[in-house]
């Protein structure tokens, strides 16, 4: 237990020192979140992914909280998502490159002997959403850090119910390094999560969650795990559905997430951050309660109704000017390019 606080004290401390060093690295290299209107260093994912492993593999190697072998491998699978990520933020690769790298990872991690086969890889391809749909959430000042701080602390309440402390102490570590994150992604940002932060952040989380209920019913299982992530996949339907409705490809970016259209209904760019928050909290304590048995299933099909209608109510909200003002910006333009191309022609 006092391990587990001096560990996420030191997690804190370290991220937003880390966080802070390596963000004028970042600006030299060109490692930014093009989407800004003025260059945000992606230092945070780095800070988040170096401060989780070392903290956890110091306190595995001193034989303080060790991690056991199942959660060795997740850590090292969350290393090589997060470097994966990285190379993302660098090089701009395909989308279908992480999403390929996760799924190997993913398939690696998962406990079969516990899940089964059919199990098991509903389980990877569950993990693999999380990880995208925490990427995806990554598109506002303090979004993804505060609604992963708010999961992961969830997950290790759950693991430390199971007595699996190797899980609570390394989920703990994660929660306290995107609080010490939050410190510099607080609007207005001086430093960003990006892919790699992101990406490994959804992994870490979700591959814990299989951990925590692997053995269990495989509906109330369910359950928990969609409560622990209700606004994620939220997001993620949301972004799904408006494309598909909207023809849309699923793949192009486009202004269309749940925070976007909080600003467009006029919300402060804080608020964009707790309300959100404020929504994953809601769900994470359903999720604990019904795995800890305080709550029966049933409570899980409130946060599923709160979430249909979230998703329905914002699906309505046509995404950003900004975004109808890049097309109309660029129309004008190709008809201006045209018009000079007959002039002179």
């Amino acid at each position: 237990m006092l391990y587990g606080i001096a560990a996420a004290a030191t997690a804190l401390l370290l991220s937003a020192l880390l966080t802070a060093v390596l963000r004028a690295p970042a600006l030299r290299l060109g490692i930014l979140d093009r989407r800004r209107r003025r260059p945000l260093p992606l230092s945070g994912g780095a800070a988040v992914a170096l401060v989780t492993g070392l903290v956890a593999a110091a306190g595995d190697a001193a034989g303080l909280a060790p991690l056991g072998t199942g959660v060795g491998r997740l850590l090292t699978a969350a290393a090589w998502v997060g470097a994966l990520g990285l190379a993302v933020d660098v090089w701009r690769l395909r989308w279908w490159v992480p999403l390929a790298g996760t799924a190997v990872a993913a398939a690696l991690v998962v406990p079969y002997g516990e899940t089964g086969v059919a199990g098991g890889v509903l389980a990877a391809v569950w993990i693999v959403a999380v990880a995208a749909g925490f990427r995806g959430l990554d598109h506002a000042d303090g979004l993804a850090g505060g609604v992963g701080t708010v999961t992961a602390f969830a997950v290790a309440a759950c693991a430390a119910a199971e007595l699996m402390d190797g899980v609570a102490v390394l989920l703990s570590v994660l929660a306290a390094a995107l609080a010490g994150f939050l410190l510099h992604n607080w609007y207005p940002a001086r430093a960003g999560l990006g892919a790699g932060g992101s990406l490994f952040t959804g992994f870490t989380v979700a591959a814990a969650a299989v951990f925590v209920r692997a053995g269990q019913e495989a509906g109330p299982g369910a359950g928990v795990l969609f409560a622990l992530t209700a606004v994620v996949c939220a997001d993620a339907v949301l972004v799904l559905l408006a494309r598909r409705l909207a023809r849309w490809p699923l793949t192009r970016r486009r202004p269309d997430h749940l925070g976007h259209r909080l600003r467009r209904l006029g919300i402060a760019p804080r608020a964009v951050a707790v309300l959100p928050g404020v929504a994953a909290l809601g769900g994470v304590l359903v999720g604990v309660g019904v795995h800890t048995g305080r709550m029966s299933g049933g409570a899980v099909l409130w946060v599923a109704a709160a979430a249909v209608v979230a998703v329905l109510a914002l699906v309505r909200v046509p995404v950003t000017p900004a975004f109808r003002a890049r097309q109309r910006s660029s129309s004008e333009s190709a008809q201006v390019t045209s018009q000079l191309r007959v002039r002179n022609g």
